[in-house]
């Protein structure tokens, strides 16, 4: 007998499978591979390929809200910006011409903000710098980051006329906006009113509601004082009416205290003060204070009363008869002998403070309201705050005096302003109680200082004004919102409610960075001049030099021979940005070639409600009379992964631009696409980690796709009538699939496109299919009718899957396409999503195969509680016999090979019920698994275990494809 070493030793059938082959990497190396797509991409022309593949469809255009050209890309800005992408491939790839053009912002604050910083750096004040040089800073600025911008934009896969974007800097669009403000002239919607207006001292300069934020701030608080001095009934004489304020630098500008028609009051006299304090209150036993009644406890807590007595109501009618002394009558420096009338208001409530509410007209939209409301002159609201936030000549006794510092390292913090007034209260025996409060105050957005309220002459656009048809532009704008698509629909009544409660829209700003209102006045009358030969002289000088033109050439240049230098003042405030930015429809869509107005899409973040969304919204409907947009598309803020909105102080931001550069551009798209985005998004490690994790198993179907259809050809393509049930199944599925990704495109659901393909792929395929059919794409002989139809679907799935993950997986889909199927100047952007056929879809094979995979989970389930128990190895050691009491499952199960969808190399189907041993699995009910190991021997081939299989041989199937592998070489 020969020694056991001289055996023969086994064959090695590895030469004759077809396992897969393929260059496509099992790491992508994103951060270093995606530069490289980029620089093809621009190479090849890839957007130019896009316009012309395009010419001649449908357009489809979403206008590209201009992102701020100020510092770099965050991941908010990388979100919308992804979003946008991801909406015009989609459109692009189902047959529309989708051009995309992209955008920026130039004028504004924080550019002028930051180019005086400069300055300042340099020893320089900005009142020092020429306007031309400053304003030439700024467009140098502005300019910096639009290429700094671009560059981090494209990095993240966009595609889009990076060489020719917009910008409301550039001369035309300068001219245009100009051009668009004298339509609203024209209308009869433009008027210059004096009103208090939200004002940043800091900045010196009116803010609009959109350029606020809120933030908690401690202000002091007092109680006030006033004496009657005419019209007050004879017990009442000697009483005081007492107004709570938060705002003490306003008592200067008070000219008036309202009460509410509505409100119960009292006579209320002071008996006793509490003991033991540490200071002596104000209020003193004796005194005599009128207030309203739900509000006295109130009032005698903060001053420290201990008893008061009722004494008698006070009517609203002997309320509005009196006329009331300044605090500062008697303050010994003049300038408040003015009498304070009484006003009843609406406005006033018993929810908080006194039931009286001092009238500062010059700092208060409502106190303006009820000054003017009531027959009060114009002429009498003073303006006791510059520009600068310091008191002016009518604030006496107080001039120079700042409300907020707007310089040194203080900047924004509380000026001599209030501790001077309430000084002075004390002094005169006004002051009952002081206190301080925290509460919501706004703050400039920019500058993040406190603004105030302050009377000062601004332009506005009125809202509620009747324009043509009669309808007000108020009116229009609801209009258009109803006619508005909104995606999340939350953002119509988010939109609507905004447009319903805001006021006019002030568009005057005093700055020197950005368009100007380049309109004409006459000094005597306030007349607006509308000259249709003076307003093309403006626009074609800034055409030619753009909005500098306005503040370079003389009022004669523009005015001409009709008009007199002498009689019109030339308007230098300049514009809103918000105008800016709103009538970039206007400049963009209706003043490229290559695009068209109105737009199908407006897509930014929420706070863009309040912001672009609305004030293009008022442009266009004042100008046109409808939105410029059919639909609506708002993305949620970025917070971190605790849900915290994202700051420096914090140290939880996170930068697009060190996501790059550890996972890739295509990890931010995909983490995009798996939230959730009209919500707000969580960046942080999990969620970035679980995008990386995702693309990989999406990659790995690529890959092993890719692998598998090596050497395929035309030839060996099989028709779906030939085809077996399973691939025909996997067929129904990429039907299915299709329909349900191209709906969820359509609607600009990425998350539940992104869903369904990541299941698709990663489920349905590399779990299901991809598995179960390694054996025929490994083993079968190349005429095998299963192998050819394997190869003939796997086909047809990556042709789908590259398609439909185009828009996402920018990257990825180019380097699988052009792996199988290479080219100089080809790309799988410019391809369309593919037609899938109608009779592919089979929802009676379908419900058949759910039963089928329903026992499979059961039987890879229990064998799963196998191999954990180390009493198998792999699956093909098994031969499990499948109980079942559902008739339809055994019928399902009686008609395929359920060994080869289970992946094990034998299967029974029980008889009877299932013994008490066997394995059953939560996921699939009213199926029992008795594990079996499988008897004969391992094919060596195949590794099926089968009794045919003769020691250290392979099995007939195995014989009869290494046969067919031998004679064809």
């Amino acid at each position: 007998m020969p020694d056991a070493t001289d055996a023969p030793a086994a064959r090695d059938y590895k030469d004759t499978l077809f396992l897969p082959e393929t260059d496509f990497p099992m790491r992508a190396g994103l951060p270093k591979a995606e530069p490289q797509w980029l620089e093809r991409w621009e190479k090849i022309g890839l957007y130019e390929k896009l316009r012309a593949d395009g010419k001649g469809r449908a357009p489809f255009v979403l206008h590209d809200g201009p992102p701020y050209a100020n510092n770099h890309i965050h991941m908010g800005t990388a979100l919308t910006k992804v979003l946008k992408d991801m909406i015009v491939r989609t459109r692009q790839m189902s047959g529309f011409d989708a051009n995309y053009v992209p955008g920026w912002d130039c004028h504004g604050l924080p550019i002028e903000w930051q180019v005086e910083k400069e300055f300042a750096e340099k020893g320089r004040k900005k009142r020092d710098v020429p306007a031309s040089e400053f304003r030439a800073r700024c467009r140098e600025y502005a300019a910096h980051w639009i290429d700094v911008q671009c560059e981090e934009f494209q990095r993240l896969g966009g595609a889009g006329d990076w060489k020719n974007p917009y910008t409301t800097m550039a001369y035309e669009a300068e001219a245009v906006i100009a051009s668009e403000l004298w339509k609203f002239r024209d209308r009869g919607l433009l008027y210059r009113g004096s009103k208090p207006v939200m004002w940043s001292p800091v900045e010196q300069t009116a803010l609009a509601e959109a350029e606020i934020e809120y933030k908690d701030h401690v202000s002091p608080t007092i109680w006030v004082r006033f004496k009657p001095v005419a019209g007050a009934a004879d017990d009442l004489k000697d009483a005081a009416v007492v107004i709570w304020t938060t705002t003490p630098w306003t008592i200067p500008g008070n000219r008036a205290v309202c009460y509410g028609p509505g409100l119960s009051y009292g006579l209320y006299e002071v008996s006793a003060l509490e003991e033991g304090l540490e200071f002596d209150p104000w209020a003193a036993p004796g005194d005599k204070l009128i207030l309203a009644d739900n509000l006295a406890a109130d009032v005698f807590k903060a001053a420290k009363i201990a008893e008061a007595k009722r004494v008698r109501d006070v009517a609203a009618d002997e309320l509005g008869t009196m006329t009331l002394a300044h605090p500062f009558r008697e303050a010994g420096f003049g300038g408040y002998e003015f009498d304070v009338p009484m006003l009843s208001g609406d406005h006033v409530t018993d929810e908080a403070g006194t039931g009286f509410v001092h009238t500062a007209p010059s700092h208060g939209q409502e106190d303006f309201e009820a000054w003017i409301a009531h027959g009060k002159s114009f002429a009498d609201i003073p303006h006791p705050v510059g520009p600068d936030g310091a008191y002016t000549k009518d604030a006496p006794g107080f001039e120079g005096l700042q409300v907020l510092k707007t310089e040194g390292k203080k900047t924004g913090q509380e000026g001599d302003a209030n501790k001077t007034v309430i000084a002075k209260l004390i002094e005169t025996g006004a002051l009952l109680a002081r206190g301080r409060l925290t509460h919501s105050y706004p703050h400039s957005w920019r500058s993040k200082a406190p603004i105030i309220f302050r009377n000062t002459p601004q332009w506005f656009i009125a809202i509620d004004k009747p324009i043509e048809g009669g309808e007000t532009l108020r009116q229009l704008a609801l209009k258009s919102i109803d006619e508005t698509q909104f995606t999340p629909a939350a953002g119509r009544n988010r939109l609507r409610s905004m447009v319903e409660g805001r006021p006019d829209w002030l568009i005057s700003r005093q700055r020197a960075w950005g368009v100007p209102l380049a309109i004409f006045v006459h000094k005597e009358t306030g007349e607006v001049l509308a000259d249709a030969g003076v307003d093309a002289r403006i626009a074609e000088a800034m055409r030619d030099g753009g909005a500098d033109a306005w503040f370079a050439k003389p009022a004669s240049e523009f005015l001409g021979s009709d008009y007199s230098e002498s009689e019109w003042e030339k308007v230098e405030d300049i514009l809103d940005v918000w105008f800016d930015s709103g009538t970039t429809h206007a400049f963009v869509l209706e003043g490229r070639d290559d695009l068209s107005w109105p737009a199908d899409v407006y897509c930014e973040g929420s706070d863009q409600h309040r912001g672009w969304f609305q004030s293009s919204l008022l442009q266009a409907c004042g100008t046109r009379g409808r939105a410029p947009y059919k639909h609506v598309v708002t993305n949620g803020f970025v917070v971190d992964s605790d849900g915290r909105k994202m700051s420096k102080s914090l140290g939880n931001v996170i930068a697009p631009q060190q996501v790059i550069q550890q996972y890739g551009a295509e990890i931010v798209r995909i983490w995009v696409a798996q939230a959730d985005y009209t919500e707000d998004m969580r960046a942080g490690d999990e969620s970035l980690k679980s995008a990386a994790d995702a693309y990989r198993k999406v990659r790995n179907t690529l890959r092993y796709l890719l692998g598998a259809l090596n050497g395929f050809t035309e030839e060996e393509r099989l028709p779906v009538s030939e085809m077996p049930e399973l691939e025909r199944y996997v067929l129904h599925l990429a039907e299915k699939t299709g329909r349900e990704v191209a709906a969820a495109y359509e609607r600009f659901d990425f998350k539940a496109a992104w869903r369904r393909l990541f299941d698709f792929a990663t489920l349905d395929l590399s779990a299901f299919y991809l598995d179960v059919r390694k054996d025929a794409l490994y083993c079968d002989a190349p005429s095998s009718l299963r192998r050819r139809a394997a190869r003939t679907v796997m086909d047809v799935l990556f042709d789908r899957l590259t398609a439909w993950l185009a828009p996402i997986c920018v990257f990825t889909t180019e380097e699988a396409w052009l792996t199988r199927f290479p080219s100089e100047d080809g790309s799988v952007h410019l391809r369309q999503f593919p037609e899938t056929p109608a009779d592919w879809r089979d929802d009676a094979l379908a419900a058949k195969w759910a039963l089928i995979l329903k026992a499979r989970r059961a039987v890879t389930g229990a064998l799963e509680i196998e191999r954990r128990e180390k009493r198998i190895g792999a699956s093909l050691e098994a031969a499990p016999t499948i109980h079942t009491d559902d008739e339809a499952v055994r019928e399902a199960m009686a008609s395929v090979d359920m060994a080869e969808i289970s992946i094990t190399s034998g299967v029974t189907l029980g008889e009877g019920a299932a013994p008490d041993n066997a394995v059953r699995i939560e996921d699939a009910p009213g199926v029992a698994i008795v594990p079996v190991e499988a008897v004969g021997q391992k094919c060596e081939r195949c590794w099926r275990v089968l009794e045919e299989v003769p020691a250290g041989g392979i099995c007939q199937r195995c014989e009869a494809a290494v046969a067919e592998v031998e004679v064809a070489r």
